[in-house]
């Protein structure tokens, strides 16, 4: 059913992601596909680049706090018009991710975790391609 929240959705990281390049940026971009959107909590878009704090996390119990925003300033006056996720930049050193690396935000209700796989790591059977970088994974009932 195309209105199904995923449960689970994954990002190859590139250069800049991982900063690498030593580029600035505003976290991590999320593109404007609706399958990919509606991972996250619903964004009120007539809010000034609203925002949630979502807590993910880890392998090893470690909670995380991401935002999810959307810079909305285009419609502000500004230029931006676009979604990302911020607040990455402790986990993405901790767990020493660099481009190619995968990560995966999962979903169950209103709980989230993270999980990431390194660059050459196998098992990627099953994804379906929903823009550049970004998957969702569907899930199978067994």
């Amino acid at each position: 059913m195309p209105s199904e929240r995923p449960a689970a959705i994954t990002k190859e990281l590139s250069a800049n992601d991982a900063g690498e390049t030593g580029g600035h940026q505003a976290g991590i971009l999320i593109p404007k596909d609706e399958a990919i959107l509606r991972f996250f909590p619903a964004l009120d878009p007539r809010e000034y680049n609203p925002r949630l704090h979502i807590r993910f996390t880890d392998t090893s119990g470690q909670a995380w706090t991401f935002a999810f925003i959307y810079y909305n300033n285009r419609f502000f006056g500004g230029t931006r018009n676009e979604y990302r996720l911020t607040c990455m930049t402790p986990f993405l050193r901790s767990h020493n991710l660099r481009a190619g690396d995968r990560l995966t935000l999962h979903r169950d209700g209103h709980s989230y975790r993270i999980t990431c796989r390194r660059a050459g790591d196998q098992q990627t059977a099953g994804r379906i391609k929903l823009g550049s970088t970004w998957r969702v994974i569907p899930m199978r009932s067994d």
